[in-house]
């Protein structure tokens, strides 16, 4: 009996001693609208070689980089996703916490749309519907130049031309990439359609994005968490809310859910890749230099995302909703990347 406690005890210790060494699967964390293309990747990754398929995290842009930065130990991810350019404030963390050697891979565009369930009618919205109709803020109706607490209830109340339905849009939290990159091209997009606010960005920096930025509070704008599938569920069976999240879950459930016109331009791949779709964002992970060598298959993954077969114009990723960059772009991406580049900011 002594004999089996002992030979167990050595048994943990040596797997403890073998878990301190290190560790053999890739740990990558970060945005829910990467996640979908990261899985693919690392799903084709573990069939067809020899590493281990890497555990893929969805967490939010915000928590991937928050976990990411913390230090360079293998008890931290090895590479973070991002719906957005990683923060010059995010950078700053990684540099204080040791992480000094970060490579930066952009591997396509994605749009962000504005969904609801194909129960009920497309939506054509512009930009200043959008803003009007989302933000903490907006102008008030007697057309002066103040500011009041957003008191628009329905869509028809922000444009006459839309339908009598409560604004009820499901979106994601501020720690993810898509709420801040939808703030920034959406909600801005239409606050600078006012002059005035407009020319706040020169005189007063700080107030212009706070006004032009921030998501009301009040019910009408609802954080969904950061699991897009659950958004297509909600409106699946709420038919008049809308939902906010990344073209590529729109196009997965097509059968289920429209985008909405914005502009005029319906969120198409086409569309976002000519650029004529105003709401779209480049697609980023960030690789964390330190590992490389310490965790197996590291460089072999980075080189099997960037290959043309992954995120070339007939890539398996493309298949699955990412718009890819030019020939030009990814050529340059793959040599900077499969190099492992250092990120400067």
């Amino acid at each position: 009996m002594k004999k089996l406690v002992l030979s167990a005890a050595v048994a943990a210790l040596s797997m403890n001693a073998a878990q301190a060494a290190g560790r053999d699967t890739i740990s990558v964390m970060g945005s829910s609208t990467v996640y979908p293309f990261a899985t693919v990747v690392a799903e084709r990754f573990g069939k067809g070689t020899d590493f281990k398929t890497p555990k893929i995290e969805s967490t939010g842009t915000g928590g991937g980089m928050k976990l990411f930065c913390a230090g360079d130990g293998i008890d931290t991810p090895d590479m973070t996703n991002a719906s957005r350019r990683i923060k010059k404030s995010e950078f700053e963390m990684c540099q204080k916490n040791g992480v000094t050697g970060i490579t930066e891979v952009m591997i396509g565009y994605d749009g962000i749309v504005i969904a609801n369930s194909k129960k009920s009618g497309v939506m054509k919205l512009t930009l200043k519907d959008i803003f009007l109709a989302l933000a903490k803020e907006v102008p008030a109706k007697d057309g002066g130049e103040t500011l009041v607490a957003n008191p628009y209830k329905t869509w028809k109340d922000v444009n006459p031309a839309l339908p009598a339905s409560k604004i009820e849009v499901l979106g994601p939290p501020p720690t993810s990439g898509t709420r801040d990159a939808f703030a920034e091209l959406a909600l801005e997009g239409g606050c600078k359609t006012f002059d005035w606010i407009k020319a706040m960005k020169k005189s007063d920096k700080s107030s212009y994005k706070r006004v032009c930025h921030s998501v009301r509070e009040d019910g009408a704008y609802i954080e969904a968490g950061e699991n897009d599938n659950l958004i297509v569920q909600k409106l699946t069976a709420n038919p008049k809310a809308l939902g906010v999240f990344g073209f590529s879950f729109l196009d997965q459930n097509a059968d289920k859910v429209q985008g909405s016109t914005i502009g005029g331009s319906v969120p198409t791949f086409d569309n976002i890749a000519d650029g004529s779709y105003p709401v779209s964002r480049p697609l980023y992970f960030y690789v964390k230099k330190a590992h490389v060598g310490r965790i197996p298959g590291m460089v072999e993954y980075v080189t099997e995302f960037t290959s043309e077969a992954a995120m070339g114009e007939e890539g398996y990723l493309a298949d699955k909703g990412l718009i890819p960059m030019p020939e030009k772009l990814r050529k340059e991406v793959r040599e900077n990347s499969v190099g492992m580049k250092a990120l400067e900011l």
